[in-house]
């Protein structure tokens, strides 16, 4: 009842309580269709009948569809059927639709539905329905016809924002979607299925060249000074990058290519109205923008950056060296131009293109040569440049070549210095530039003698750009430093972990706060943690520094050891890897994360036990007396919970249970004496999962552990192994194991050293015991074996 009455809703409430509608229609469609709501389908092709209850049928239509957008083959039958009995009415409402003469908004909020429905029935397939071409067409036409069409100039919004979200915008944008996702499927004649063949050329011989028509038409508006939404110019950049290797394709916009190349390429690159307006207003917002990886997929600048790159690598004859003669043309013009009138945001633009074509550059004949003194005429007089963008841009560009081999080590001296000059830039972009260039600097720098004196202030630099951006470029420059200097960073060690503690906990709670810059903030929280990793790395034989460094850095480890560090797990636990290594003693405090580790290891974090599996050793290596010592919390008892729960876990696969008897064999040969309670609990738990064990190396370390377990006290174990009446089966099992090998002769199983190694010491440890606890046969046996394991060890170390 409350299904059949929720559809009659969509139509009555206001765009924003219709979409909170929306979420409940959706949460329901997901839940119970087509099973348990079957009668919604009918509802759909019956409401499209009438003319006012058209925009409900389709606003659930969408929502239906989209449940199939990303569904595998199988779990899309549903959808075939929704095609068929919805899509003959759905193209006569859009035909109905586009030749509506003066059509208001609304009919464009219908179009619109439509293309997402279209859309979310085609993302991943195409339904046989329309492989019939006289409905491809059918569709393609109205397609074709809405896009070539000029949207209306009435309603049209002036504000820049309103503007690109206006309905009629909008439509453009997902036609031009549509059109590429279809271009994408079907320009790639080798990757088709048999069926999807003949398709894929009537596609490209009857459609793809009409597209790219329509395309270079609508971006005429650049050129002619007319609007066009960002995220349209990007799709229709892709679909000419795209277009770039097809011949076919290709020869339709050869004629038209220098007007693309220097009237709509080169014009995107440019630094423009919007860009100015962004530095001066809002220089944090245009840093993000710039750095951010979700921004690059919709900006029309990296679409024309990628446009540049693609036509160069593939269409390189010709086309390289027009573009590179225009750019040095833009260059002689701002030289020979009076401060007044200099070409600024064209020098902007071609900077941009030499950093974009810096790859292709560097291994090219002629350019190759003339890079380093296209350098120092062009870019690296722009480091004093009172133009803040300029400054950026050359400092970007210088980082590109910063890898070339420079004829005079001057020029890279002083291109170096300029970078990191621009660290203390009154511009926040400029010395957020600085910073990424510098990271190239630093790894090409061959004397870092040029550094060293400076480090500190260099350092300084940095801890002052941290507290006021995240940007995970920053950090990975940091990285670079730390390596490069390695133990000279130990005085400034603390120093540095504790801004990078500070710019951890700064990028969750913008994160936590903003969902917005939610990956933005989560991926300089990475950044931060991996840099402390290096920190630590480049400190490991400086034990007293890590007990200094502790306090920072437990609270980052309390925090994101539980559920909430999920994303970020691996790099906390590498940080309490080398914590729990290098200093020179555990501290109580680190004791204090075990539990946290095991609660999540026995909660949610099985697809991390190979990396929990390291402090876990280090801990009861390295920490022996008070793991075996304590009772409250009991390590021992802990351990055992969460290696039981994983071994006795019927649903585990052999792989993911890898590390547990490696632990295991932690616990026996780093407790000697101390654990014999424990002997026979895990010789049940090992003999339990070894008889289900399938892959020949979990069995090898599950035989470890009871060569482990003989080694801490032979005679216990083999008592407890006649106890449990199994001495003979395991024996024999590791003699067959100890021999099996592969036609190359190669063994099966104990590949490693350490395999042998810990065969060896158990199987010796058996031979010290009193002559009545082994018979003589067996005893034989057990000789033979350890000396062919000798042997293999021998060879195999000796390589």
């Amino acid at each position: 009842m409350v299904r059949e009455n929720i559809l009659g809703f969509v139509t009555q409430l206001p765009p924003l309580l219709r979409a909170q509608l929306g979420e409940s229609i959706k949460t329901l469609i997901l839940a119970d269709y087509p099973e348990h709501w079957p009668s919604l389908l009918h509802w759909v092709t019956h409401n499209m009948e009438s003319q006012d209850q058209i925009f409900g049928a389709l606003y659930v239509l969408r929502i239906l569809s989209r449940k199939y957008e990303f569904k595998s083959e199988e779990e899309r039958i549903p959808l075939y059927q929704i095609v068929e009995e919805c899509f003959p009415r759905l193209l006569n409402i859009f035909s109905t639709l586009v030749q509506i003469a003066n059509p208001p908004i609304e009919v464009a909020d219908l179009i619109k539905l439509i293309c997402k429905i279209f859309w979310s029935s085609i993302y991943l397939e195409i339904p046989k329905q329309l492989f019939e071409p006289n409905i491809f067409n059918a569709w393609i036409v109205l397609f074709l016809n809405l896009l070539e069409r000029p949207v209306p100039l009435e309603g049209q919004p002036s504000d820049p924002d309103a503007r690109k979200a206006w309905g009629w915008w909008k439509v453009k944008k997902w036609i031009t979607h549509i059109l590429n996702r279809l271009y994408s499927r079907f320009a790639d004649m080798k990757v088709h299925k048999p069926e999807s063949k003949a398709f894929a050329q009537m596609f490209q011989k009857n459609y793809a060249g009409k597209i790219l028509g329509c395309h270079l038409q609508l971006l005429n508006a650049i050129r002619t000074g007319g609007y066009l939404p960002d995220r349209v110019i990007n799709l229709i950049l892709q679909y000419l990058t795209n277009s770039l290797t097809k011949n076919s394709m290709y020869q339709l916009m050869q004629p038209q290519i220098d007007i693309i190349l220097f009237e709509i390429i080169f014009p995107l690159m440019c630094f423009n109205d919007n860009d100015q307006m962004l530095w001066d207003e809002d220089p944090h917002e245009y840093v993000r923008k710039g750095y951010d990886i979700i921004e690059d997929l919709y900006s029309p600048r990296t679409a024309a950056m990628d446009f540049v790159s693609e036509l160069v690598r593939k269409r390189g004859k010709g086309n390289l060296q027009k573009f590179i003669q225009f750019i040095v043309e833009i260059f002689m013009r701002y030289n020979e131009a009076s401060i007044e009138v200099k070409p600024y945001r064209q020098k902007d633009g071609a900077l941009l293109a030499i950093g974009t074509l810096c790859d292709r550059l560097k291994q090219t004949d002629p350019y190759k040569a003339e890079l380093e003194r296209m350098l120092v005429q062009h870019v690296f007089p722009e480091f004093s440049s009172h133009v803040g963008h300029l400054r950026a841009k050359a400092a970007w560009v210088a980082g590109q070549y910063a890898h070339i081999t420079f004829s005079d080590q001057d020029n890279f001296r002083k291109a170096m210095h300029c970078v990191i000059s621009g660290l203390r830039d009154p511009e926040l972009p400029v010395r957020v530039d600085s910073v990424f260039a510098l990271r190239s600097f630093v790894e090409a720098c061959k004397d870092l003698d040029e550094i060293r004196p400076i480090l500190p202030q260099l350092l300084d630099e940095f801890f002052k750009l941290m507290g006021e951006v995240e940007n995970e470029d920053l950090v990975f420059t940091l990285e670079t430093i730390v390596d490069r200097f390695g133990e000279e960073m130990a005085p400034y060690a603390l120093g540095l972990c504790q801004s990078l503690a500070a710019a951890f906990w700064r990028c969750m709670a913008s994160s936590e706060a903003d969902d917005e810059v939610e990956d933005s903030g989560a991926l300089a929280a990475v950044g931060c943690l991996r840099a402390l990793s290096t920190i630590l790395e480049s400190i490991s034989s400086l034990p007293h520094l890590f007990i200094q460094i502790e306090p920072t850095l437990l609270p980052i480890l309390r925090r994101m050891l539980t559920s909430d560090g999920q994303d970020v797990y691996e790099e906390v636990l590498e940080i309490v890897s080398y914590l729990t290594f290098y200093s020179p003693t555990i501290s109580l405090d680190m004791w204090s994360l075990w539990p946290l580790m095991m609660e999540a290891l026995n909660d949610w974090a099985i697809d991390f036990f190979e990396n929990i599996l390291v402090p876990l050793d280090n801990y009861i290596s390295r920490g022996t007396e008070h793991f075996v010592t304590c009772k409250d919390p009991d390590y021992q008892q802990s351990l055992w919970k969460g290696l039981s729960s994983v071994m006795t876990d019927q649903n585990m696969e052999d792989s993911d249970i890898v590390p547990a008897p490696k632990l295991i064999e932690v616990f026996f040969q780093n407790c000697k004496g101390q654990v014999d309670h424990w002997v026979e609990p895990y010789l049940r738990l090992t003999i339990d999962r070894l008889r289900r064990a399938e892959k020949p190396y979990l069995k090898s370390l599950l035989v470890q552990v009871i060569a482990n377990v003989f080694y801490y006290n032979p005679s216990l174990t083999l008592a407890m192994l006649h106890k449990l009446g199994v001495a003979t089966e395991i024996f024999n099992l590791w003699f067959v194991m100890l021999q099996q090998v592969k036609k190359s002769g190669k063994r099966v199983n104990f590949k490693r050293e350490h395999d042998k190694k810990v065969c060896c010491l158990g199987l010796t440890s058996l031979i010290g015991l009193p002559a009545n606890h082994i018979p003589a046969e067996a005893l034989e046996r057990i000789f033979k074996a350890t000396l062919e394991l000798l042997v293999a060890y021998k060879e195999q170390v000796a390589g």
